[in-house]
């Protein structure tokens, strides 16, 4: 017997006078589908045949060499990836990262075609795939607006691309076999203080239900609406802030996507959480880690995301929260961004459901709050981590640093022949 099942052994022991089985913890944690950002492998610059500025808050720091400059270099990027990260992954695309552009068609026009190698890569890895219209970086975005646009011709431009995207998403869902969620965020907003915050709003409320208009069945796609609490260049007012997005998904039953970056640093995301889903049902979280401000840091295993994957694990409505990863630095190899976060956001979940929730609550239920701390804090130091390098094992996949190896590996190989 390794070392490592014999940590494992006694980690067992352990958790099971504590009333759980890691060994059903572990299956459940396999099964949780997370969805790696593939725009942290091409710092969020798409690979259409123009050039033109990041626009809309979406600014990576650091020129780390090694980026993905075409859709066959970051579906390479996300081979390793994959290996290197336990459980069940899917892959979330932004609406520019095409594998190819048609000669006089813009986002406008995208079909499932501009994506097809990327659905074909998904069909052989058996994975699930997400998309999200790309509403920035883009000669359309006029005065930092699209859907909020007073111009009719530049809102169709983008309600077009919306809508198109979705089609797309309802594609990948139908081959794939797993619904693709389509998420909407806009960088629409103002950099001082507007004099009309309400005509704006009414007019992305408006393309909004254009867009939503065409009815695509939910076991293909799955609508979402993400909100922000300000961006660069937008900072005295966000058209879709939560307020407005929080409302229009309740109202026409979309899913309401939580960033945990978009919010006041004195902010919870775990604390809305129950809030929500006791309300509207389910949920999409784009988990990502601010730093003063939504700087989209790679996720570390923190206060935070603990608390994210507490308060989504314990409940027993896991099936009800959809994960996906959004962040993104290009201060450092790329693929070990991807890799570390995404083990981060596995681990978290793996420690929540190893948490003894029935006796807390039994101690909740008898007023004993006393008892409910100290077990509190008794958890903070139970032996997950002898769970965690066991459960890597069985998943075939290295440990936390033994994984540097192969990024290494790939590195010298690969990254460095593309500057």
């Amino acid at each position: 017997m390794s070392r490592t099942e014999k940590a494992f052994e006694l980690a067992c022991e352990i958790y099971r006078e504590h009333g759980v089985d890691p060994v059903e913890v572990m299956e459940k944690v396999k099964n949780i589908p997370v969805s790696l950002h593939a725009w942290q492998g091409d710092d969020v610059v798409g690979f259409e045949n123009f050039e033109t500025a990041l626009t809309g808050g979406c600014q990576v720091t650091g020129n780390y060499p090694g980026r993905a400059r075409t859709a066959d270099e970051l579906r390479a990027d996300l081979d390793l990836v994959l290996k290197l990260v336990p459980g069940r992954s899917r892959v979330c695309l932004q609406g520019h990262q095409v594998d190819k552009m048609i000669p006089g068609v813009d986002r406008d026009g995208f079909t499932v075609g501009h994506f097809s190698n990327w659905l074909a890569w998904a069909q052989e890895k058996k994975i699930g795939m997400d998309i999200a219209p790309c509403f920035y970086s883009h000669p359309r975005l006029d005065h930092g607006l699209s859907l909020s646009h007073p111009d009719a011709g530049i809102r169709k431009f983008w309600i077009d691309h919306g809508l198109n995207i979705r089609r797309v998403a309802a594609e990948f869902g139908r081959v794939l076999g797993t619904p693709s969620v389509c998420n909407f965020w806009m960088p629409d907003g103002f950099k001082d203080i507007p004099a009309d915050r309400y005509a704006p709003r009414m007019r992305m409320k408006e393309s909004l239900d254009t867009i939503f208009a065409e009815k695509i069945d939910e076991k293909y796609e799955l609508d979402a609406v993400e909100s922000k609490l300000f961006g660069i260049g937008v900072e005295s007012c966000t058209v879709g802030s939560h307020d407005f997005f929080l409302m229009y998904a309740a109202r026409n039953n979309k899913l309401i996507c939580l960033d945990s970056g978009h919010f006041h640093p004195t902010e919870s995301i775990g604390d809305k959480l129950s809030a929500i889903v006791s309300q509207q049902g389910r949920i999409l979280l784009h988990v990502s880690r601010g730093v003063r401000w939504d700087s989209d840091h790679v996720i570390l295993l923190n206060d935070e995301l603990l608390s994210i994957a507490r308060e989504a694990a314990v409940y027993g409505y896991l099936d009800r929260i959809f994960f996906c990863l959004d962040y993104f630095d290009a201060s450092i190899n790329r693929i070990a961004a991807m890799a570390v976060g995404a083990r981060n956001m596995r681990k978290a979940l793996l420690i929540a459901l190893l948490e003894p929730s029935a006796l807390l609550r039994k101690e909740e239920d008898a007023w004993d709050f006393s008892a409910r701390m100290a077990r509190q804090e008794e958890i903070k130091t139970l032996p997950w981590g002898s769970v965690w390098s066991y459960f890597c094992e069985q998943e075939g996949v290295p440990g936390d640093f033994a994984m540097m190896d192969d990024i290494a590996s790939y590195e010298k190989n690969v990254l460095s022949g593309r500057n």
